[in-house]
């Protein structure tokens, strides 16, 4: 059993099996509740080419050639890449599948230049929240608000970037001031 990563595009057909079991996460979890009236569905708001360099990317996480996981990537603003589609196969979790991609997708973000991630995740995914929070991830919302309030919960992070073995100084500095907010 060997895993590797694959670069690609949403719509190669090794990604389609798992495309269709976030889609129906998602629906199953969700359905109308974040979409307003006339909006189209999370799975159909961005066309493949947003995933795709230069300034996205689109990963799989392959085992004995078939997608166990993947995620993606596309370009929020010059420094920041927003993380979309982060999933592993329904069959296969409880495993650090998903730490596996979200590292994969954060080295890839640095890879590609920037210097920040910024993700949401909605309501009814406790076990994202405590994904992103382990691996470091800063929320941007409130948690006074009733758990199933309906809301997505925004994350950032910000990533220490090297450049030719030296650490760009805004990194540097982000990563003294976490450093001293968390002694």
């Amino acid at each position: 059993m060997s895993d590797h990563f694959l670069y690609t595009t949403p719509l190669d057909a090794r990604a389609q099996p798992l495309i269709a079991e976030l889609t129906i996460e998602y629906d199953t979890r969700y359905g109308d509740v974040l979409r307003a009236p006339g909006e189209p569905r999370e799975m159909d708001r961005y066309p493949p080419e947003v995933f795709a360099p230069p300034h996205g990317n689109f990963v799989l996480l392959m085992r004995d050639g078939v997608a166990i996981g993947g995620g993606a990537f596309k370009r929020l603003d010059e420094r920041t890449a927003e993380l979309k589609r982060m999933w592993t196969s329904r069959a296969l979790r409880r495993q650090g599948l998903a730490s596996k991609v979200l590292l994969e997708l954060e080295a890839q973000v640095a890879r590609q230049g920037y210097d920040r991630v910024y993700l949401t995740t909605g309501f009814r995914q406790p076990e994202a929240v405590g994904l992103y929070l382990g691996h470091g991830y800063t929320p941007l919302f409130s948690n006074e608000v009733a758990p199933e309030t309906p809301r997505k919960l925004p994350f950032e992070k910000q990533l220490v970037v090297q450049v030719s073995g030296v650490v760009s100084a805004r990194a540097a500095a982000v990563q003294a001031q976490s450093q001293t907010v968390t002694s």
